[in-house]
């Protein structure tokens, strides 16, 4: 199993250079199974969860090619609409093909996801709303059986703002009878990516971003090309390393607006940030003072991806911080691995309390979900001596060439 070894203590300097979102791209595949023509994607990230979601595609009877960072995918020779136990248990995003499988096949068999094990994660505002459109569900033997003759715009209301949610309505309603309102939708910027997809596709939405968005059902989608939004929890890794580490770090290729709310607060706390465009630089000397009280919130809140870095932030900064996890309710599987260097956190339900300490220590720890691991990295690269950093196979589900991306920016750090 390979592990990351890290000596801290190096400041950072240098470029990074933000792929594709994680979180659009794998939606973004899934969208290309509802036009029998080729869907060209750019700038697709070399990790694990877009493999797999590959795989699962590939499974399905589609071809797909892969060129440099680029994912063509035609699905003209589809065959099967079932995803097995062991594609699914590997991808929570498996879950955004059950939209997109009703819509061409008007059946899907699909097994319970998997992903990190970050707490619960309810599907049950995916199945009411897809059964609003007509749709009929049935749950057994670790199985979700999906069927429909005609699939029937409906006004939904989501009770919360489910990223997963809003993007199966809209792949499942983009070819419905009729048309489809959904009030309290999601309104992250990968929202808005799969809406610009599925336009360019031939679709009829709108509203994308808002507190609604409105589905015209079309007859037929047909193929298109796209370049997704950059990662901005990638962008916003890097940013937080930066200000834990002290140096200057410049992030190209990304939409400042996208990460504000993050920028915002390390702009208060004795890092300067400079957003220009597509790039934002920080400059910090690494002496950080406490960030108060933060709570992780749908878009445009703080996200709760970056809610274990902050905290890896946190752990050095002078004064105590409350961080409060209001999306996921067990996302402090990284606190035992934090203390392990040293850390003082106190964990109460929801809230974490961090009292900031003058330095961490290295030690040997093991990354429990994908976001905890790249805290963990950030802990590892603030410490005094070694850490060996385990299990990184999860890291490697969001993160392209983390530890080369680090390295050239000065980190002592390597793969083995």
């Amino acid at each position: 199993m390979s592990k990351y070894i890290i000596n801290g203590g190096k400041k950072l300097y240098g470029k990074v250079n933000i792929n594709g979102a994680k979180n659009s791209v794998l939606p973004l595949l899934a969208t290309c199974l509802l036009t029998d023509e080729p869907v060209i994607i750019h700038n697709c990230p070399e990790i694990s969860d877009v493999r797999n979601m590959c795989k699962i595609i590939v499974n399905l009877g589609c071809k797909v090619t892969h060129e440099k960072d680029t994912i063509i995918l035609d699905s003209s020779d589809m065959f099967c609409n079932e995803i097995p136990i062991d594609l699914a248990k590997e991808l929570r995003s498996s879950l955004f093909l059950m939209g997109s499988l009703l819509t061409r096949c008007r059946k899907a068999k699909i097994a319970y996801p998997g992903g990190c094990d970050i707490g619960l994660r309810p599907i049950d505002i995916h199945l009411k709303a897809l059964q609003e459109l007509n749709i009929k569900i049935e749950e057994k033997y670790g199985y979700i059986y999906c069927s429909v003759d005609k699939i029937k715009g409906a006004d939904i209301q989501l009770d919360i703002p489910s990223v997963g949610a809003t993007e199966n309505i809209m792949m499942a309603a983009v070819m419905a009878e009729g048309k489809t309102t959904v009030r309290n939708p999601a309104k992250e910027p990968e929202i808005v990516d799969l809406q610009n997809l599925l336009n360019k596709m031939g679709a009829k939405i709108k509203g994308a971003g808002s507190s609604i968005i409105e589905i015209e059902g079309v007859k037929k989608l047909h193929g298109g090309e796209h370049i997704p939004i950059s990662d901005r929890i990638s962008a916003g890794t890097y940013l937080i390393a930066g200000a834990v580490c002290g140096g200057e770090i410049e992030i190209n290729n990304i939409n400042p607006e996208h990460i504000f709310s993050l920028t915002s607060k390390l702009n208060k706390n004795s890092c300067k940030i400079t957003s220009l465009n597509d790039k934002i630089i920080i400059s910090s000397d690494g002496r950080l003072n406490s960030l108060g009280k933060v709570e992780t919130m749908y878009y445009p809140g703080f996200p709760t991806d970056l809610q274990a870095q902050l905290m890896a932030l946190s752990c050095v900064c002078k004064g105590t911080t409350k961080i409060v996890e209001n999306i996921f309710e067990t996302r402090f599987n990284h606190v035992p691995e934090l203390i392990k260097m040293g850390a003082d956190i106190v964990v109460e339900g929801r809230m974490a309390v961090v009292n900031g300490v003058d330095r961490l220590s290295g030690a040997d720890v093991y990354a429990k979900d994908l976001r905890g691991g790249a805290a963990l990295v950030i802990a590892a690269l603030s410490a005094q001596g070694l850490t060996t950093v385990n299990d990184i196979y999860h890291i490697e589900r969001g993160y392209e060439n983390f530890e080369d991306n680090l390295a050239k920016l000065g980190a002592e750090i390597i793969k083995v």
